[in-house]
């Protein structure tokens, strides 16, 4: 139907490209029933290479927030790219971006822009250190902010000196974060922490309003920025910044996977106190100030802000959770289901090993459901009751088959 297929792909990828895939997106890393080819989407839809179509549970993993190709967000980033993209300077679509986040985010009175959450967080840590003249950063032990050498996960590549500067701590453990500020003895710049615990593997956990406020406090009390890294979470929990309604609103946000519907754009949003410091950076690139994913930005918020869209990806969320509690029990499988419901994971009782996870999941794939075993889901406004209703199909019928392979709990 499409004059190649995934396998073909693959046999040609492995020829020219390192492993044949790299980075997150690496399907070798998901179990082999995953597809690493994937053709088009649409709405709350996906169809792989060989065709087969799904019901989008991971929406890119995270990018896709009001439905993959949607028209409002197409026609401005079109709009846009008629008039030019990558110019000699930024469009005026620039301007206003950063007039709509600072009208959007009570933290937020400047904004600066780039391209991936790893350049967000980044540029936060660099504002921060400018700002103190410290070089130490505090994160949680297990938190993922990104691929840079100072926080990626794998250390190939990397050297001892680039992670010399970060002191862990324990999410929702404050005195822990105590002790670590305490190690960094007066040299921490920031603490940098996300809004909830959303690490691969791990069950994920909400922040405790003490923890969060106490950070904050930590903060203000050794003179470091409080850096929220909203890159997962933003634009899915709460418009104006996921650890608004905790009352803690930070110095710094890095923001970027759904901010602009799948088009590349990140951003660093900050208090006015930081302005000067953000000011003396020498942070750039040749792309990150092209017109048209910020003309896909602002249209995406705008739908977001209009449409009030954190309560509808909530109720979606709401409505798989239950569903896929109802089905756990019914087929005998004690399930857990953590974090936010417009942010949700699925985890089996027992599976250390996740040899459950992975087959459901693959049983989930092979019913037309697209969702993942070990990292974390996500919805998006396109996610209707019809939609919920036909992954629900498709994750009933592969609790079925998990059964016939395992029995009940």
């Amino acid at each position: 139907m499409t004059g190649f297929s995934d396998a073909s792909l693959r046999e040609r990828a492995a020829k020219v490209v390192p492993g044949g895939m790299y980075g997150h997106l690496n399907a070798a890393l998901h179990g082999d029933a995953y597809p690493q080819f994937f053709v088009r989407g649409e709405g709350a839809r996906q169809w792989d290479a060989d065709g087969r179509e799904y019901v989008d549970l991971m929406c890119s993993w995270g990018p896709m927030i009001v439905g993959h190709r949607n028209p409002r967000v197409e026609a401005a980033a079109a709009a846009q790219q008629a008039l030019g993209d990558c110019l000699n300077g930024p469009g005026p679509v620039m301007v206003e971006l950063a007039e709509l986040l600072v009208d959007l985010i009570p933290s937020a009175d400047w904004a600066m822009f780039s391209k991936n959450g790893t350049d967000a967080t980044t540029q936060a840590l660099m504002v921060a250190r400018a700002a103190t003249g410290r070089t130490k950063a505090l994160v949680a032990h297990g938190a993922y902010h990104g691929a840079d050498p100072w926080c990626t996960p794998g250390l190939s590549g990397t050297t001892p000196n680039q992670r010399a500067d970060t002191v862990e701590f324990t999410y929702n453990d404050l005195a822990s974060a105590e002790a670590a500020a305490e190690e960094a003895a007066g040299d921490v710049a920031a603490i940098l922490v996300t809004p909830f615990k959303h690490d691969s593997f791990e069950d994920q956990e909400f922040a405790e309003a003490d923890f969060a406020r106490g950070l904050r406090a930590l903060a203000d009390r050794i003179g470091a920025a409080l850096v929220i890294d909203d890159v997962r979470a933003g634009w899915r929990l709460d418009l104006r910044g996921s650890w608004e309604p905790f009352g803690v609103r930070p110095d710094l946000t890095a923001w970027s996977k759904a901010m602009a519907n799948g088009f590349p754009i990140a951003a660093v949003t900050g208090v006015d106190a930081l302005r000067g410091p953000a000011q003396t950076l020498y942070s750039t690139g040749s792309f990150w100030f092209s017109a048209t994913a910020m003309a896909a930005a602002k249209a995406t918020i705008e739908i977001l802000r209009e449409t009030d869209g954190p309560a509808l990806m909530e109720r979606a969320g709401t409505r798989l959770r239950e569903g896929l509690a109802a089905q756990a029990a019914s087929h005998g499988f004690v399930i857990k289901q953590t974090g936010p419901v417009s942010i949700p994971w699925l985890s089996f009782a027992d599976d250390a090993t996740l040899d459950k996870g992975m087959r459901w999941a693959a049983a989930c794939l092979s019913e037309g459901v697209y969702l993942h075993p070990w990292h974390n889901w996500f919805l998006s406004t396109a996610h209707t009751d019809e939609e919920i209703d036909r992954a629900l199909l498709g994750t009933d019928a592969a609790f079925a088959k998990l059964r016939a392979a395992f029995g009940a709990d």
